[in-house]
């Protein structure tokens, strides 16, 4: 594995715009449960270090991180709670300093293994999250997210192109109304991560649409924050669905369970397979996506998706199917993302058990779920995409889906050195 020469902190290219990081970013992988969890009951007095493990049982070390990036993951989501059990002064919202270093220390690990990085601020107890739509509080709000972005963005002010920042996580915003009240919470964020200056000036900022909910997402959020940099910006959504497939636990008098997804792996005389949310479904959500974003220049990242893995009984019903529906499923989705110039993260929670949607066993260093491990591998080599670290300066590979096309539309047979070809929306140069 090959490092960049130059410290972290010391890299100051940030010349890739939004569309271009975004390039080098797919696939991505969570680590889910661990820098987010925490305790809001005792009043988000600070609980310390501890929290990262209170949730899943494995501290993550460098060789964790190692690990993941050798499945071949070109991205990680660091989803972290910064106000609940982290403030270690809470009349001026100061986070804990060791939390803090903590943070730094596996974004680190994260870089060296030549990953590109994602931090957020996540649900962190839900004080701003579930209260998008209120506008009483609404200012004492902004100065608690102004305060606490301005303490992170000040830590990694130095940091290259490869750390993003994500304001939010799951905003709950169902209507055009509290839509509105989160794009003025996004700019927020921006304007305060931008006005720390250094590398903040121009780092790709991500912005969360409604709910991260694909339909709220294309018909409420009309405008995105301003940004006085050019083409650094990037819209979230997350992909959790359908419900009866990715996360429903008992029949409903409305619905079944669906153990199976995707008509080939369907059970004959099962009241378990999927009645929709399958393959058309998810190429029309995903196409939404693209057509309101993506194609206007504005790269869109999933930045969590999944489903969980069921133990199946029942004389009518299939394990070995289920099994196969949740490898199509991962498959499927992640072919769909490569085609579109979409960047998937899966989300991964680190449980040893079902349902769950743990992929990697970090505590063993193993895989946990060949299941989604083999759709995800599956569909990056029919992608033809490289498990290869990108540093800032290199070119992205071709890759050998979708198709490729010259300036005019048409479709190319191959491209010769230097000429400029366009593949699943983007823009790229032979060689």
């Amino acid at each position: 594995m090959t490092l960049l020469a130059l410290p972290i902190e010391a890299q100051q290219n940030m010349e890739l715009t939004a569309a271009e990081v975004a390039t080098r970013m797919t696939p991505g992988w969570n680590l889910g449960n661990t820098l987010e969890a925490g305790d809001n009951s005792n009043n988000f007095k600070n609980s310390g270090t501890g929290t990262e493990t209170w949730w899943q049982d494995t501290k993550t070390t460098k060789a964790v991180i190692d690990y993941v990036r050798a499945q071949g993951f070109r991205s990680i989501r660091i989803p972290c709670a910064w106000v609940m059990g982290h403030i270690s002064n809470a009349t001026d919202n100061t986070i804990d300093p060791a939390w803090m270093q903590r943070v730094k220390e596996i974004v680190d690990y994260s870089l060296e293994a030549g990953l590109y990085v994602v931090i957020n601020q996540h649900w962190d107890g839900g004080w701003l999250e579930n209260h998008i739509a209120d506008t009483s509080g609404k200012t004492q709000r902004k100065e608690t997210l102004k305060s606490i972005w301005t303490q992170i963005a000040t830590t990694f002010r130095d940091y290259d192109e490869r750390l993003l920042f994500a304001g939010l996580n799951e905003p709950n915003a169902e209507n055009q109304a509290a839509t509105n009240n989160l794009v003025e919470y996004e700019q927020v964020f921006l304007n305060t991560v931008r006005d720390t200056g250094g590398n903040n000036a121009r780092r790709v900022l991500i912005v969360q649409g409604p709910s991260t909910n694909i339909d709220h997402t294309c018909n409420y959020l009309t405008t995105l924050p301003t940004d006085p940099a050019e083409d650094r910006l990037m819209v979230e959504v997350h992909y959790y669905a359908p419900w009866n497939f990715w996360g429903m636990e008992h029949d409903e008098s409305w619905g079944n369970v669906f153990y199976y997804w995707g008509s080939q792996n369907h059970v004959s005389g099962s009241s378990h397979n999927a009645t929709y949310g399958e393959e058309s479904y998810m190429e029309e959500q995903l196409q939404k996506m693209k057509t309101r974003f993506a194609d206007r220049g504005i790269p869109v990242y999933i930045g969590e998706f999944g489903a969980n893995w069921r133990k199946i009984t029942g004389a009518a019903e299939s394990q070995e199917k289920h099994n196969a529906s949740i490898k199509y499923h991962y498959k499927v989705f992640m072919e769909k993302c490569f085609q579109k110039g979409i960047v998937p993260v899966v989300w991964d929670t680190n449980y040893r058990g079902q349902p769950s949607m743990t992929i990697i066993d970090r505590k063993n260093l193993t895989i946990y779920n060949n299941y989604m491990m083999d759709g995800i591998h599956e569909a990056m080599e029919e992608a033809g995409i490289s498990t290869a670290i990108l540093s800032p300066q290199s070119e992205v590979p071709a890759q050998k889906s979708p198709a490729i096309y010259d300036l005019q539309g048409r479709v190319m047979a191959a491209v010769p050195d230097g000429a400029i070809y366009i593949r699943g929306g983007r823009k790229y140069v032979g060689r």
